[in-house]
């Protein structure tokens, strides 16, 4: 990574160069990333990557009597002349562009602190390749001993990714963090009497030390597609779905899309109308928060320079508010959530930061004893999912329950509802809450859907 005070100053030159080139306002981002990444199957190693990027980009406004027009600027070429020459491109190009009411930089309230969030750990930089190899081996290794029904495998990953942003605007904000993400991830293949089954596990974390051992991912991931073997389909029905920790965070993303302001003043979200309403069970609360630490979602500003922070989505059931950068706060008559995302090449748009579902108390095991008939779903396929109007359907596998006890594995299934239904009909949420990404759900139920089978 170049050194933090050099990479300031290049934000800082280009705001310079923008104003002087004519524009109103501006603001400037400076990404840098070094990442790897290598996959092994069995004990040879199927690739090695490494890469190093720098972009810098600018959004230049100018303004009018009608609002402000705005352009986009990005380069890899930090020179001084390529600096200067895509500030003067960038300007010509919004002096063409349309005026809107409301384009423009937030109004002041950017981020004046810089907690320590925990985003990396700077040992981290000293692990050499070869160890991390050495982890994918050791993932591969587990899967392939776990039972002598892994016959192969699709491989077993890691990877880690350094990033320094650094972001700036002529409102005289400017600030920069540093960030990391590192994963293990097994993929193992099963076989038994001509059919064969994958499935996966992975770890995630902002340290290598907050990763699952090794052979236990690969162990898990073993495991989880040993029991799919044997699937079959199942007649048409109506009962019970219980999503796991893996699938049920897709419901979670899909909450806070149709809670995305953008969505909401294009009326583009079945939730547009309904802010302050009841829309799910008591049980259901969604949160997101850009100050989680260690979270894989956290910085202390947005991509507009607005402090992070946490917001309700749901509460206790009650649509709470809508997630916003400025764009979409002044459309809706409201103020940016800092939830402004922005990378060198496009301008902000509106994303989660850490974004969970409150977990209950009770255990997956518990929840499945407490179901009669139903299914538990392991796998989602697919994007049947319709914001607008909130009708869900997505291919599916899983296992099937009978009398509270898993009876056996199911596949080739599409279950079916709405997702304003099925909120309003959660009647069960779990008790863990496992971070892999940064969305995350503990498992829950959903007391009736469609599944379709044979």
């Amino acid at each position: 990574m170049s050194d933090a005070g050099a990479a300031r100053d290049v934000v800082r030159s280009a705001l310079e160069r923008v104003r002087a080139a004519g524009a109103d306002s501006a603001d400037a981002v400076l990404v840098q990333g070094n990442s790897f990444e290598s996959r092994v199957r069995d004990r040879e190693i199927d690739f090695v990557k490494q890469s190093r990027d720098r972009t810098l980009g600018l959004r230049v406004l100018l303004r009018g009597a009608k609002g402000a027009s705005s352009a986009l600027g990005s380069t890899s070429d930090l020179s001084a002349d390529a600096i200067e020459r895509m500030a003067s491109e960038t300007v010509a190009l919004a002096r063409a562009t349309a005026q809107d009411p409301h384009a423009g930089l937030p109004e002041g309230g950017f981020a004046e602190d810089a907690p320590d969030l925990g985003l990396f750990d700077d040992a981290d930089r000293n692990v050499d390749i070869e160890h991390r190899i050495a982890e994918a081996r050791r993932a591969e290794a587990a899967a392939r001993k776990t039972d002598p029904r892994i016959t192969n495998s699709e491989g077993s990953e890691v990877g880690s990714h350094f990033s320094h942003v650094v972001y700036g605007n002529s409102e005289g904000f400017l600030g920069d963090y540093e960030s990391a993400a590192h994963s293990l991830f097994s993929e193992p293949i099963a076989s038994s009497n001509g059919g064969m089954q994958r499935d996966y596990w992975y770890t995630t974390g902002r340290r290598i030390g907050d990763l699952e051992d090794a052979e236990a991912v690969g162990r898990r991931a073993a495991d989880r597609a040993l029991r799919r073997l044997g699937g079959r389909r199942i007649p048409t029905c109506e009962a019970p779905v219980i999503f796991d920790s893996v699938t049920a965070p897709s419901l979670v993303r899909q909450i806070a899309g149709c809670a995305n302001g953008y969505a909401v003043y294009r009326r583009t979200s079945f939730l547009a109308e309904r802010k302050g309403e009841i829309v799910a069970s008591e049980a259901v609360s969604v949160v997101d928060d850009g100050r989680l630490p260690g979270g894989l979602g956290s910085k202390p500003f947005d991509g507009e320079g607005q402090p992070t922070r946490r917001n309700r989505i749901v509460d206790r059931g009650r649509l709470a508010g809508w997630l916003l950068d400025a764009y979409s706060a002044r459309k809706l008559g409201e103020a940016s959530t800092g939830n402004a995302a922005r990378s060198a090449g496009s301008a902000p748009s509106v994303s989660p930061t850490n974004l969970w579902l409150e977990p209950g108390d009770r255990t997956l095991e518990e929840i499945i004893a407490d179901t009669p008939r139903g299914l538990l779903v392991t796998e989602l396929i697919g994007m049947g999912f319709d914001p607008v109007t909130g009708d869900y359907s997505r291919g599916a596998a899983g296992l099937w329950i009978e009398n509270g006890e898993i009876a056996y594995p199911v596949e080739e299934i599409t279950i079916a509802g709405n997702l304003g239904d099925m909120l309003i009909s959660v009647d069960a949420i779990g008790s863990e809450l496992v971070w892999r990404g940064p969305v995350a759900s503990p498992a829950l139920r959903v007391s009736r859907m469609t599944i379709a089978g044979e």
